[in-house]
């Protein structure tokens, strides 16, 4: 049956909208590639007939993924410069991610 399920999780300060098979970049997180990892802050779980909202999280629920592996997102210039004073300063930034793969999406009693 063609059952639509996602939940939105809270990872490293940000919220993702995810899926089961779906692949994702989220902040750095030291976990070496393969392994396991299960993302506890899931804020909501919706599939065809039924919506779990959390307050502010769903008691246990969880998402379990596995990660593929770091990558490194794009280049950000960092240019401070003062008037009339001959400062500038010029810094080069690039953040480091890893690349989640969702395996399944576990409600709460499952």
């Amino acid at each position: 049956r063609g059952e639509k399920i996602y939940a939105i999780v809270e990872t490293g300060g940000k919220q993702y909208k995810i899926a089961p098979k779906q692949t994702i970049e989220v902040e750095r997180l030291n976990i070496p590639e393969g392994a396991t990892v299960e993302l506890n802050k899931v804020l909501f779980i919706s599939d065809n007939e039924t919506t779990l909202i959390g307050n502010p999280i769903i008691k246990g629920a969880k998402v379990i993924a596995t990660p593929l592996g770091e990558v490194k997102g794009n280049k950000i210039i960092v240019f401070k410069y003062k008037p009339k004073v001959r400062y500038r300063k010029k810094t080069g930034h690039r953040q480091i991610y890893t690349r989640l793969s969702i395996n399944e999406i576990v409600k709460p009693g499952e």
